[in-house]
């Protein structure tokens, strides 16, 4: 059974930092791009960060010089390190894990992230 387990969410203040974790389970690991999104209320989700296979990374411009997105394949684990963080920020986030060659794609359960004083 294919599983994403994400977990590090919660509530944090405005200029705080969280860090984002998915543990896989049930692949390959190695060969699934990894991605996070977001979804805030009433917004449509969005890409947040995505690191390819051989460890290239896309930001969304809103989080560039805030976010780090990496991946641990020994441990089947993507982080999301989140800095300076800001109310708009709040959102649930989504692990994601995408081969495209074989129209596989798989999501988390999701983890609140609420940035607020």
């Amino acid at each position: 059974q294919v599983q994403l387990v994400e977990s590090g969410g919660g509530l944090v203040q405005p200029g705080g930092s969280l860090t984002l974790s998915c543990v896989a389970s049930g692949i390959f690991f190695e060969r699934y791009a990894m991605g996070w999104y977001r979804q805030a209320p009433g917004k449509e989700r969005e890409l947040v960060a995505l690191i390819e296979r051989g460890g290239d990374t896309t930001y969304t411009d809103s989080v560039k010089g805030r976010f780090t997105l990496s991946r641990d394949n020994a441990k089947k684990t993507v982080y999301l390190q989140m800095n300076s963080l800001k109310p708009e920020d709040t959102a649930v986030y989504y692990c994601n894990a995408h081969r495209p060659a074989a129209s596989l794609d798989y999501w988390g359960q999701g983890t609140q992230v609420t940035v607020s004083s």
